[in-house]
């Protein structure tokens, strides 16, 4: 029986042989099949490079057959080419077998609906839960099919990507980083035939994630970030675990924030685009704000997580979304977060404007930004946040809680927030300058530490 707390925010995930086993993907296959109405339906299924997840995805499969769903075997490949294919081929869903950015020891399951919504919680998980819980499963006599469109699908994704970027991003010098992911089965292959020039590090599929952790962060690309500034590449960029995120660092050698990006995209492509919409996330900078409204774009807040990133960049019709965790949004790519795409973008950016990144970045606004992490146990991550919005409302601040706790100050801001995927609650400040950001996160912290204490 699945335990509750795999349930997460977006998708389903836990530690492989602990959390989550072989029958569990089976029992997920039969409620997500069900849920979308089993026989007859077409569900896309992938898997990324863990060493659990070829094994998870084919008692998954067995799962989604035993309704009559049909299955669309996409095979090993990056978590976007699964949402490309759901959308791409109209499917009615799909599923990724994935832990993303966790740890090796991990895994789990990236439920889709149709156009490739991320079936979160309060977006159709609860009832896949429901429909586990209570074994209320459409079985079938008759299984569904399966049918391997793994070369299909690399050869159409491929197709589009070259085709929207075809004479774009010139002949830059790009290093990349899959880290080992699922990034290394294309990223290097897609950006070479767009006509950049690509070095790779990192760049085999390995599930042990050998060489780095699969999520990239300022510390787990320094070997990229030395590399690009001695060996003088234009830019680099770090893939997450599953391909869906990127982490750019500029020439040199600084790492570029995802909302930062964003700033970027809309200063520079929608600035005859007057009443273009973006999506951006609670804990992104002032400066995403601040820029839209320069360009009279008008930015749309949103819960931070691909799942409601993604509901408004459809709901809204957004050109760009961005979250500061570096997943980035593609209205041109159905709304959807790419991390071979979002490179493919970059690379537009400095061949249009003739410029280094680092220059364009020292062109926005400055704002002085701290994030801090804080293990919390998750069962009173949640109820942690809560008491602390009880409390600011109570002093009298302006808040936000669409996501966590937001506090707007006069000098700046903070957010308090509970991690969907960790044991944690993250801080993120910002402030004009660094006496301002120091005396925010004393204040922060001190009223997080205060509610802590009272849970013991």
């Amino acid at each position: 029986m699945l335990r509750d707390e795999v349930f997460r925010a977006y998708d389903v995930r836990g530690v492989y042989g602990i959390d989550i086993v072989e029958e569990d993907a089976r029992t997920i296959g039969l409620a997500f099949a069900s849920y979308l109405g089993g026989e007859g339906k077409r569900i896309a299924v992938g898997w990324d490079v863990r060493r659990s997840s070829s094994s998870l995805a084919s008692a998954l499969i067995d799962g989604i057959v035993s309704t009559g769903a049909n299955v669309v075997n996409l095979g090993l490949i990056p978590t976007p080419m699964v949402y490309f294919a759901i959308v791409h081929w109209k499917l009615d869903g799909g599923i990724i077998v994935t832990a993303s950015h966790n740890p090796p020891e991990w895994n789990g399951f990236k439920l889709c609906r149709e156009k490739a919504m991320l079936c979160g919680w309060g977006m159709g998980l609860e009832e896949v839960k429901r429909i586990i819980d209570s074994k209320a499963f459409r079985l079938s006599y008759s299984k569904g099919t399966v049918e391997d469109a793994r070369e299909r699908i690399l050869a159409e994704y491929e197709n589009y990507l070259l085709n929207s970027f075809k004479g774009k991003v010139g002949s830059l010098k790009v290093l990349i980083d899959p880290g080992n992911g699922s990034g290394s089965i294309l990223g290097k292959n897609i950006l070479q035939k767009a006509g950049l020039a690509v070095d790779s590090i990192n760049d085999y599929p390995d599930g042990g994630f050998p060489c780095r952790s699969p999520e990239p962060t300022e510390e787990s690309l320094s070997v990229l970030r030395r590399k690009v500034v001695d060996e003088g590449y234009d830019f680099g960029v770090g893939y997450d675990g599953d391909c869906d995120r990127a982490l750019f660092v500029d020439d040199e050698g600084n790492v570029i924030r995802g909302d930062m990006l964003l700033a970027l995209f809309v200063k520079h492509f929608l600035r005859d685009r007057p009443g273009e919409k973006i999506v951006y996330e609670v804990s992104c900078s002032k400066l995403v704000e601040e820029i839209a409204r320069e360009n009279r774009v008008t930015p749309v807040l949103s819960r931070v997580g691909h799942a409601f990133v993604l509901d408004r960049m459809m709901s809204e019709k957004a050109f760009f979304g961005g979250e500061i965790s570096s997943h980035l949004y593609f209205g041109e790519i159905y709304g959807l977060d790419d991390a071979v795409f979002a490179t493919l973008k970059v690379a537009q950016l400095l061949s249009s404007t003739g410029r280094r990144l680092s220059e364009l970045v020292a062109e926005l606004p400055k704002y002085e930004l701290l994030r801090k992490d804080y293990g919390v146990p998750d069962e009173i991550k949640f109820q942690v946040i809560k008491d602390l919005m009880h409390l600011f409302e109570k002093e009298g601040f302006k808040t936000i809680t669409l996501d966590g706790v937001r506090v707007e100050l006069e000098d700046g801001w903070f957010i308090l927030r509970a991690s969907n995927t960790l044991p944690q609650v993250r801080l993120i400040a910002e402030a004009r300058n660094k006496q301002a950001l120091e005396d925010i996160v004393r204040y922060a912290e001190s009223r997080f530490k205060e509610i802590l204490a009272r849970h013991g």
